[in-house]
């Protein structure tokens, strides 16, 4: 596997970019999140890569962080998504926005992606509910940071709103469920509600 490369920068142009490595071209296909931040030609790119293998398609694809190649292949591994509208999430959302909506069951934001209609983002929530929780607050697998920005519900997770997602899994909700809730009840109250009654609201959407 070609898991990271480094080298002169030779293109960029349209989600592509060659890397001079060695003397070698490699052809990278990458996310608007990690062109926009590449150097000019000329200078040295290091890019964390997965090799996409199906069939007689061979295409390698690059980011500037491993969290955002991480993402990348929990989006490959969900039924219906392919390579192409992996990228296109990557470009057209921050991930801790993706996440959000998944575990908010907002399908209005996840239909403002391209490619994305209201079955393949009723199945994203399903199939990506469980592994979006980490990626909502920042992180990734194995501790590391992704591209995700916090915003006012993320500021406040481990103060009101992670109290109440430790008061409804007390009560019995399961992780996924207490962390979707929970964040329904803040944006519904705000921050500045108390947590009794984020957590009286968070038990109205636990279903």
């Amino acid at each position: 596997m070609i898991e990271f490369l480094r080298g002169r920068l030779l293109t960029k142009d349209s989600g592509h970019v060659v890397l001079d490595v060695g003397g070698v071209g490699y052809g990278v296909d990458v996310p608007v999140t990690t062109l926009d931040r590449l150097p000019d030609a000329g200078e040295e790119v290091a890019l964390h890569t997965h090799l996409y293998l199906q069939e007689a398609i061979m295409r390698l694809y690059g980011f500037l962080t491993e969290g955002e190649r991480d993402v990348f292949q929990v989006f490959l591994g969900t039924s219906g998504i392919g390579p192409k509208t992996a990228l296109g999430i990557l470009s057209s959302i921050k991930i801790g926005d993706f996440a959000r909506a998944v575990l908010r069951n907002d399908l209005s934001t996840l239909m403002k992606i391209p490619g994305i209609g209201k079955k393949t983002a009723e199945r994203l929530v399903v199939e990506l509910r469980d592994k979006m929780m980490h990626f909502a607050e920042g992180g990734a697998p194995g501790g590391k940071k992704t591209v995700a920005a916090t915003d006012d519900a993320g500021k406040h997770r481990g103060g009101p709103l992670g109290e109440t997602i430790q008061a409804l899994i007390g009560l019995g909700c399961k992780p996924a469920v207490a962390e979707r809730a929970s964040y329904k009840a803040l944006e519904i109250l705000g921050a500045d509600a108390s947590i009794q009654d984020l957590i009286k609201e968070a038990l109205k959407h636990r279903y």
